[in-house]
């Protein structure tokens, strides 16, 4: 091979004959180096030499983007040229090294290398995102991941406890409701600790205990949760809601004794009675006639109400659905209430759902609420509570009313297996559970005396029913 000292000028000069497709023109300076040139016109700078007796040709690059010599500024090399990575690449080919080779390691190095950092990155902004989650954020994605297992009670439990501080519309101005966990929702998950919650505690359990009680079980199956999920393991403490914070702050539960007596009964007709929402008042007197738990009656639907059979087919939250006799007063609410819900709505209302698209139907709800976003009604607690205030009487939850249902059935002698099949109570003996099938007639005969005692104590006219058998003896 000629070899000649390579200058720009030699080069520039530098062509490829017709005859070949490509031709070099090696150095003299730098032992391996040469420029080729193609037939097409192309010139780059090429090394070549021989590695365990086999030839190793690398292109270096474009003639006019290479120096020829290495350039330099203030003692730094600025730009390679060919003649020094000729000699690198020889050096290497001296230490028994493929050029090739060491340039392929150090590509997977530099990837290496960058992969580790870009990793390390993600994991710095993955434990600041850990370190700055609110629990809020969380627990918003702990309910879209779980309320399809949920009853809709249940849901709702967890909303309400979130909810943020907000202006009342109903009460002052100035007022301000919140959901008793508000205070800590806006806290990162990894503040979850026994002395915040301990600290939370002891602020809310004075104000609202049953709730701040409720709210603390809550947060436990919460926590609990999160360590299960990898994207939210270990930040919140395990030991954050353990029982000892609870047993340390949180009143002690005690079994709800509150109930109608006997005596009370004409004057709780007469409060609730007044109450101007006539489907509040029907509902209020069903819960005490039917001893229902609330959401079961609330939730109730006219297709589940059977006038021609007097039964009534309750969602049970134990056994799924119950039915159970539709006595003779209760019915005659009902029927009320079916009257008003079938009779439509002034003209001036039908034309405004008219020009909205939209068209008047009845309820399927029985105990329906035109404001309310499910359509049936939701809190009647306020009007029970009012009701009973106005004529001096103790206060009485709602679920009071299914106590007293279950305790004033004694002083008719009714059997206790007949009450908990009405009541929705599961069988806890064994011939309850084993040998008995009451049918719905004698569950009506029952249940009829139990309502016509109730409404004799209240002073109340019974409607005129035959499914009541006048040899039944009532206890003065």
């Amino acid at each position: 091979m000629e070899r000649i000292r390579l200058t720009l000028e030699r080069i520039t000069a530098f062509t490829c004959p017709p005859e070949k497709q490509q031709a070099f023109l090696w150095d003299t300076e730098a032992p391996g180096l040469a420029v080729r040139a193609t037939t097409s016109g192309n010139k780059s700078f090429i090394f070549e030499s021989k590695l365990n007796r086999r030839t190793i040709r690398i292109t270096l690059g474009d003639v006019r983007v290479w120096l020829l010599k290495s350039a330099w500024l203030d003692g730094k090399e600025v730009q390679r040229g060919a003649r020094e990575e000729a000699g690198r690449l020889k050096t290497l080919i001296d230490q028994g090294k493929d050029p090739r080779q060491v340039a392929a390691d150090e590509i997977a190095a530099s990837e290496a290398r960058r992969d580790e950092h870009v990793a390390t990155q993600h994991a710095e902004e993955q434990t600041a995102r850990r370190n700055q989650i609110t629990v809020r954020e969380v627990w918003d994605a702990y309910i879209n991941a779980r309320r399809s297992k949920w009853s809709p009670r249940h849901l709702i439990d967890h909303q309400k406890v979130m909810l943020p501080e907000r202006i009342s519309e109903r009460k002052s101005a100035h007022q301000l409701t919140a959901g008793v966990l508000a205070p800590l929702a806006l806290l990162p998950l990894a503040a979850l600790t026994p002395d915040r919650v301990a600290e939370w505690l002891e602020t809310e359990t004075p104000k609202r205990g049953t709730q701040a009680a409720l709210a603390f079980r809550l947060l436990r199956a919460f926590i609990n949760w999160c360590n299960g999920e990898v994207e939210y393991q270990n930040i919140a403490s395990a030991d954050a809601c353990a029982r000892k914070v609870g047993r340390d702050h949180l009143k002690k539960s005690t079994a709800k004794k509150d109930s109608l007596q006997r005596e009370q009964l004409r004057l709780w007709f007469e409060a609730v009675k007044r109450i101007q929402n006539p489907t509040i008042a029907a509902y209020l007197q069903g819960l005490l006639i039917t001893g229902a738990r609330r959401n079961e009656l609330a939730g109730l639907r006219w297709d589940e109400v059977d006038f021609q059979w007097n039964s009534l087919t309750i969602r049970d939250k134990v056994d799924g659905e119950r039915t159970i006799p539709l006595t003779p007063y209760f019915a005659s609410l009902l029927r009320d209430l079916q009257a008003r819900n079938q009779t439509p709505p002034p003209v001036r209302r039908l034309n405004t759902l008219k020009a909205r698209g939209e068209e008047w139907k009845p309820s399927p709800w029985v105990f329906s609420s035109p404001t309310s976003a499910t359509g049936r009604l939701q809190e009647p607690s306020i009007a029970h509570r009012n009701a009973i205030a106005a004529v001096g009487l103790p206060q009485l939850s709602l679920h009071g009313l299914r106590r007293s249902f279950g305790s004033l059935s004694e002083w008719c002698e009714v059997p206790v297996g007949i009450v908990a099949q009405i009541m929705g109570h599961k069988p806890s003996a064994t011939a309850e559970k084993h040998y008995r099938e009451r049918p719905l007639d004698l569950l009506r005969m029952w249940h009829s005396k139990i309502e016509g005692w109730i409404l004799e104590q209240a002073e109340i006219e019974q409607p005129q029913s035959d499914t009541v058998s006048p040899s039944l003896r009532v206890v003065a």
